[in-house]
């Protein structure tokens, strides 16, 4: 690996080569339009006469250099004001695919671990074929309710029964490279107009001329295994009660390749593992090539799964099987696209997109009169012509593609939270696609080819939040679903039926029947209609399967709490609080009559309690031998909730009072989590871990890494990984019994959460942090914690779970983010699925897409409900396909690309350091703005231009730069850094972005004007201000929403008005330092307040944490260090860093 002070000059981050992706001095003045003048916060003196405590590096974009002007070295900026940088090389040499790790030192890209074929000791055994059973037909279908797993209003779906759908290889539309290494680089020269396709008939063009895609930016080396956390693709189930062969099954490696019509699609490498960031194996942010971000080495023997894996598999290689038409039948060929069906719906032709609504959503918010601009920017025509065309672009995204001095446009942050940009699609399809809250992609516009991707500098992926809590789900009870015999895509609102009696797949194109029974609408009772069903009406739907198509009984909902009892968490009190929160919501966990649980507490012995029914009182069994751990007794420690209740509340109310004078001061937490895993072994279920301590005793045992004199290093962090795989391979084997385990941390100390986390990482976990917590002198903490145990133990839950992600012919996904394991190449093992996690994946294009106009992207999660019920989630999300660069950047969808970059940061700062993850993030705004400079240098103006899309971009990375996970030369403490960077790998968009990016509000004058009235309530509306003290005033009250945590800043000079009326004290000396919450009061302004701070909170799931804070208090250092646009001793301010991004573009 590269070392400080040897650079490489081609470190760069938006090659996205790498795997994922301050420094102080006063600026020049900052002109915000004509006769408009911000002065310098800083001397310049300051600025450039001595270097900040931490630099970026310079580095090279990716576009040539300009003429006359050398590639950009490491050489300083201002004598040496920037220190030499280290990184990868972002670019491989011609005909190779090694990258540089270090100076004189290169590497072959391959997957760390490979699996064999016989990983978990089974193998692919295709079942015969031609023992179909009939299916029945329900001519008058029952109504079937909501199920349980979704929450309130889900539209009731009549039963109907349908045929099987024969089907074909798991792999679905994920194919090896066909790159070829050794191909010139890319030209920057705009591809000439497309020719029209007559493929389905778009009446739009849609293809420029292949560009063979160069290796290292976004085409995957050749046979590279797809990767994971920086891991690998993923889930199809469907039921089918032809089941064959049940025991025949196999996690690791992919099946032989199906003998249908994809058989000459060999999978995308070699069959992955879960990959979770450890610093030998990954060459980081990478935005095309496949980089494995997280291998997972663990010798696991057989695991005999639940119903979830093996039936996916069983049922992939069944219809696989199947898919294969019979010897000497030729395949029907389909005619032409809409033939003989002329009452289609309008959603399944595919036109071209009407012209949107012209009024713009990416204006520059600048103020009213405000000019925006000092000198002449160039017309459309002229925009348009330098970027290759803007013929037939809407003058919103005309608007989108405006551009902007960043340097010049001081107010470029939007009065209110922008909502993801509108994919240009026509109404029908619009109406029908995706809600983005669910399914994300970082480009609305998906490029052409990889040439074109390449250009942009842009990374593609997407972002999911796959399990989350919805209010509208239809649910559809069926004996068959509808699939894509080659690519078992699911029927959704995007294929395209060619007559009442074919639909052709819109991911692999292939053309399937339509069964009789697919035919009866149950919705409307009508027959004939295929193209109203509710399958075909919803991108996101729930199918539910009968019991007769399980392997084995869908396991129950078992829960295990396992709990510290040390000296340490007796004096935190946490316990007294956990006990009090399951008591009270006891009676509210997911579950029926079969759920089970069960408690083991730990010191230096592990402890079990005996709760069978007929006892008095619970009985403590006490294992004292650590280093063997066993279960006691296998028949009661585990018991049914209903029948031994009263046993539970009795040892609930008892377990505060029982280790109140301990003196055991030694924690075991391995042991005691060897003892959950046997426990829970022969069912799975959730293992839910409190711990307050470094372990101390037995297996797994560590020892403290962090030296305190080392938090405001601006040298690289160590020990962001974990010091030993013990709780990684705990975690597998969990994992593939099936049993998720979340770990809740409450320490005043040093716990090397590094270590713990892999627990829950690879087990499909969830981490809770909860620093310094105590009952008594950390009230904030402790108010936090109960809510979050509130919704912890009573939001829905999915167990057994998998999920795959298919997308359109021609497009791959090589690396996910997210906490789950890697079972085969592509299928995603989650033991635990939850309704607050979210996952990122990384695409490249292997194939041009110049054939459709349309790209598409399907994710099925496969789960078992806490009813029992096994169900099948299917989200859908359309986007259309452009051959032009300028689209490309229209259609860029800022905050879903800086949370990509934030989790292939992550992964960068874990595998190689943590210098290399924030240079990574740097170069890809240098090299983002300097490709749309490039492509359209011949009419831009000087300065620091981006298009208005991308305006954000730079403030975002530079937040993204003073988050916790990634800061340097600030007091972080390590345990604090490796929780956020788990928070930014497992948190959905909207949660992450309020972490990067807090909203600022002042609040103390909030009035009617442009108020929302909701259910008779009015909602104040405040503009969102910049994260800056600039706009902080001592006469204001102003409200900051960090995401996990809320801050009320009451200046020294704030109305007392607002003091008495909304915070209940005479003044602003009588306020409380340490107060955390706003008390109810019956006053207007109080109301409104409380209205207001309530409608942000509406969404969200795990309510924050809420602090006053005083001008004059201790505290309003964690307030001022959110405000990311202001100069800190060793990061710059927002001025600076832009000065800086100039600054590494003219090089």
């Amino acid at each position: 690996m590269s070392t400080q002070g040897n650079a490489n000059p081609n470190s760069s981050v938006n090659n996205y080569s790498m795997s994922s992706t301050q420094n102080g001095g006063g600026a020049a003045p900052c002109q915000n339009g004509p006769g408009q003048m911000y002065p310098a916060m800083y001397t310049a003196s300051s600025y450039y006469s001595s270097a900040p405590p931490a630099a970026y590096p310079t580095v090279a974009g990716h576009s040539a250099p300009p003429t006359g002007k050398t590639p950009v070295s490491s050489t300083g900026y201002s004598g040496n004001y920037y220190q030499s940088s280290s990184g990868l090389s972002p670019y491989p040499a011609p005909g190779t695919h090694q990258y540089s790790n270090a100076p004189g030192q290169s590497f072959q890209q391959t997957a760390p671990y490979a699996m064999p074929a016989g990983y978990y000791g089974q193998v692919y055994s295709h079942p015969s074929q031609g023992q179909t059973q009939p299916q029945p037909q329900q001519l008058q279908p029952n109504l079937m309710p909501a199920s349980s797993g979704s929450n309130l209003g889900a539209p009731l779906y009549p039963i109907v029964s349908y045929p099987s759908a024969p089907g074909s290889s798991q792999y679905g539309t994920l194919r090896s490279s066909q790159t070829t290494a050794g191909q010139p680089p890319v030209s920057t020269v705009m591809p000439p107009p497309p020719t029209q396709s007559s493929l389905q008939q778009y009446s739009q063009g849609i293809g420029a001329t292949p560009t063979p895609a160069q290796p290292g930016y976004g085409a995957p080396p050749l046979s590279q295994a797809a990767t994971v956390n920086g891991q690998s693709n993923a889930v199809q189930q469907h039921y089918d009660q032809n089941l064959h062969n049940p025991m025949s099954h196999h996690y690791a490696a992919g099946p032989p390749n199906s003998q249908g019509p994809d058989k000459e699609r060999p999978p995308s490498g070699t069959p992955g593992t879960s990959v979770h960031s450890s610093p030998q194996h990954h060459p980081g942010l990478l935005y095309g090539d496949r980089g494995v971000n997280n291998a997972i080495s663990s010798a696991a023997g057989d695991h005999s799964s639940s119903s979830s894996d093996h039936e996916e598999e069983d049922e992939e290689d069944e219809e696989a099987d199947l898919a294969a038409p019979p010897a000497g039948v030729p395949a029907k060929q389909a005619p032409p696209f809409g033939y003989n069906y002329p009452t289609m719906h309008p959603a399944y032709q595919q036109n071209p997109a009407p012209k949107p609504n012209p009024s713009p959503s990416h204006g520059g918010y600048n103020p009213p009169g405000y000019q925006p601009y000092s000198q002449p920017f160039p017309s459309l025509s002229e925009l348009s012509s330098a970027l290759g065309g803007l013929g037939g672009v809407s003058e919103l995204e005309a608007e989108t593609l405006r551009p902007v001095n960043l340097l010049q446009e001081r107010n470029i942050l939007p009065p209110k939270r922008a909502p993801p940009p509108e994919p240009n699609l026509s109404n029908d399809l619009r109406k029908v696609n995706c809600s983005p809250d669910t399914f994300r992609c970082t480009l609305t516009n998906i490029p052409q080819t990889q040439a074109l991707l390449n250009k942009a500098r842009l990374p593609l992926g997407l972002l999911l939040h796959p399990f989350r809590d919805l209010t509208q789900l239809p649910v559809i009870t069926s004996n068959t679903i509808v699939r894509c015999r080659s690519c078992r895509t699911y029927i959704n609102p995007f294929v395209s039926f060619l007559d009442q009696r074919r639909w052709k797949c819109n991911l692999c194109y292939r053309v399937n029947d339509v069964p009789d029974e697919f035919m009866y609408n149950p919705v409307t009772r009508s027959y004939g209609e295929p193209h109203k069903r509710p399958e075909v009406q919803n991108s996101t739907v729930e199918f539910i399967a009968s019991s007769d198509y399980m392997l084995r009984p869908p396991q129950p909902a078992v829960y295990l709490f396992l709990l510290d009892v040390s000296h340490n968490a007796v004096e935190s009190g946490y316990l007294n609080v956990f006990c009090q929160s399951l008591l009270d919501n006891l009676e509210k966990l997911p579950g029926d009559t079969r759920t089970h649980i069960g408690f083991v507490t730990f010191d230096s012995t592990v402890h079990f309690y005996n709760l069978q029914e007929g006892l008095s009182q619970p009985q403590m069994l006490v294992v004292s031998d650590i280093d063997d751990v066993f279960i006691p007794t296998h028949d009661s420690l585990l018991v049914n909730l209903k029948e031994s209740k009263e046993l539970v509340k009795d040892l609930l109310n008892a377990l505060p009072g029982m280790f109140t004078h301990t003196r055991e001061t030694q924690s075991a937490l391995g042991p005691a989590l060897q003892a959950a895993y046997k426990l829970m072994s022969p069912t799975g279920g959730r293992v839910t871990v409190f711990q307050t301590q470094l372990p101390t005793l037995g297996a797994g045992l560590l020892q403290s890494r962090e030296d305190p004199n080392l938090r405001s290093s601006t040298k690289n962090v160590l020990h962001l990984g974990p010091a030993t795989d013990f709780y990684k391979k705990l975690a597998l084997d969990c994992s593939g019994q099936q049993i998720g385990v979340d770990l809740f941390l409450l320490s005043s100390q040093y716990s090397d959460l590094a270590s713990l986390a892999c627990v829950s990482k690879y087990s499909a976990g969830s981490v809770f942090y909860y620093p310094s917590f105590h009952h008594i002198h950390n009230t904030a903490q402790k108010q936090k914690f109960q809510k979050d145990l509130q919704r912890y133990l009573t939001r829905k839950i999915g167990f057994e779970a998998v999920m795959r992600i298919r997308c359109t012919k021609g497009l791959s996904i090589h690396t996910f983010h997210g906490n789950f394991f890697v079972r085969s190449t592509d299928l995603l093992s989650l033991a635990n699925v939850n309704p607050d996690s979210g996952f990122a994946v990384q695409m490249s294009i292997e194939e041009s897409l110049a054939d459709t106009s349309l790209a598409c992207f399907q994710a099925a999660l496969l789960y078992t409900s806490s009813k029992g019920k096994r169900r099948i989630r299917v989200h859908t999300l359309c986007l259309p396909v452009v051959s032009q660069l300028s689209e490309v950047f229209a259609g860029a969808d800022i905050q879903a690309i800086s949370c990509l970059l934030a989790n292939m940061a992550i992964d960068r700062s874990i595998s190689s350091s943590l210098s290399d993850a924030r240079d990574a993030l740097v170069n890809a705004v240098v090299d983002c703005l300097t490709a749309y400079r490039a492509n359209g240098s011949n009419i831009q103006p000087s300065g620091l231009i981006a298009p208005a899309a991308l305006r954000l971009f730079p403030l975002y990375v530079l937040a993204l730069l003073k988050q916790k996970a990634l800061r340097t030369g600030t007091s972080t403490r390590l345990d604090e850094r490796v929780f956020s960077m788990c928070e930014l790998k497992s948190q959905p968009l909207q949660q992450i972005m309020r972490m990067v990016h807090p909203d600022l509000y002042r609040i103390d004058n909030m009035t009617e004007q442009a108020a929302l009235h909701l259910n008779d309530s009015v909602i104040p509306q405040p503009p969102l201000l910049q994260l800056t003290a600039e706009k902080l005033t001592r006469e204001g009250a102003f409200l900051l929403d960090c995401g996990s945590v809320m801050y009320l800043w009451v200046g020294k000079c704030c109305n007392e008005t607002f003091i008495r009326d909304v915070l209940g004290f005479q003044n602003y000396a009588s306020l409380p330092s340490n107060m955390t919450e706003i008390p109810e009061l019956q006053t207007t302004y109080s109301e409104r307040t409380r209205a207001f701070i309530s409608w942000l909170l509406e969404s969200r799931t795990f309510l924050p944490a809420f602090h006053v804070v005083k001008d004059d208090a201790s505290t309003k250092t964690s307030f001022f260090q959110h405000l990311v646009e202001d100069r800190t001793e060793s990061a710059f301010s927002y001025y600076e860093f832009l000065l800086h991004i100039q600054q590494q573009m003219s090089k």
